[in-house]
């Protein structure tokens, strides 16, 4: 395509933005850190008061997807964040932007708070992730709660989880979250979007929270970017195989089970999946899931891996069935002919009721 050009009006009011920011920060942010950063840049140059619940009132946002914007903005030093004693958001500066040129540029990855506490147990190499084993859950002294509590970073991640679940958090709780920081490396805003993610579907038990976490760690998953991709194709696996079974809700505990049966032990493709799903719709109304899960163990005993496979691992069935059906058949005979020849030779019992009574 042909080059154009940008024209601009005279305008009475603008604002201005970095281009710092255009060129370095803003491809690696979501709609939601977007529209919040231009916002508050927006009413700093007109000198314009704001509040977290009009923040999400203008965007039809939750005040903690406005939180999480804006400690997200924090962790990328484009924001300064003041917390009054009752950790309630008092002030936002806006800093200067820093050009990877001058300074290096803040990874979007945060460095674990607590490389002060086990030096020795950060991981520094470049080691693959899916080659180490599945580190162990330790139980930290109280020493180490406290150091990671009076940390500024930590206790802001701390008191956002506590809105997530609405609770205020126990010591094990406490626990599990430096489990993330201390032993997988997740970053802040890995561990945030790991809460809010467990949170939306329903789940605030740390124990399942933890779960997700060590699946994501075996995944490899490193930042929250990577998370939302891995939990966007997810999710529409699992809606496409509820779909195709016909049911509207979300999945039971039963269920995600069945399907992470298929798509992570058996290792079958979407396509592979709905095939068995459009055979179990046409056969039953009842225990949909149970049945579709018997085509797929069939097909995974067959070696069936593409959509291509499972026309030659049918016609084994058939083969199978139908030998199985003739031997059947012929053992019938057997045994009815011998039946028959049994009932001739037994006696015909109207007959001798007939001659007992007649005596």
């Amino acid at each position: 395509m042909n080059r154009v050009n940008i024209y601009r009006t005279a305008a009475k009011e603008q604002t201005a933005v970095s281009n710092l920011f255009i060129d370095e920060y803003m491809a690696d942010a979501n709609d939601a850190q977007l529209k919040i950063y231009l916002f508050l840049i927006r009413m700093m140059d007109a000198n314009l008061p704001t509040s977290v619940p009009d923040i999400a009132d203008k965007f039809n946002y939750t005040e903690k997807d406005v939180l999480r914007a804006l400690m997200y903005w924090e962790s990328r030093q484009l924001l300064a964040l003041d917390f009054d004693a009752a950790h309630n958001l008092s002030g936002i500066r806006v800093l200067a932007l820093s050009s990877s040129n001058e300074t290096p540029k803040p990874a979007p990855r945060i460095t674990p708070v607590l490389s002060f506490i086990r030096p020795a147990s950060m991981n520094t190499g470049l080691t693959d992730r899916a080659q180490q084993k599945t580190p162990e859950k330790t139980q930290y002294s109280l020493d180490e709660l406290k150091r990671f509590r009076n940390n500024e970073e930590a206790e802001q991640l701390l008191m956002v989880a506590e809105q997530y679940v609405g609770k205020q958090l126990t010591r094990s709780d406490m626990e599990t979250i430096l489990f993330f920081y201390d032993k997988l490396h997740f970053s802040a805003d890995l561990i945030d979007y790991l809460i809010q993610h467990c949170v939306e579907r329903g789940k605030k038990d740390f124990r399942y929270i933890e779960k997700v976490a060590l699946a994501w760690h075996e995944q490899g998953i490193t930042s929250a970017k990577d998370a939302q991709s891995a939990s966007r194709k997810y999710d529409k696996v699992v809606y496409t195989i509820m779909k195709s079974l016909g049911k509207n809700a979300n999945p039971a505990p039963k269920e995600l089970e069945y399907i992470n049966k298929w798509t992570k032990e058996y290792g079958f493709l979407l396509d592979v999946i709905q095939e068995a799903c459009d055979k179990t719709v046409m056969n039953t109304d009842t225990h949909r899931f149970a049945y579709a899960d018997g085509i797929l163990s069939k097909w995974y005993q067959a070696g069936v891996q593409r959509k291509a496979d499972i026309e030659t691992a049918d016609s084994a069935f058939q083969k199978q069935a139908q030998t199985g059906r003739r031997t059947q058949k012929n053992d019938t005979r057997v045994i009815k002919n011998s039946f028959n020849s049994f009932a001739q030779n037994t006696y015909d019992f109207d007959e001798l009721e007939q001659n007992i009574l007649s005596n």
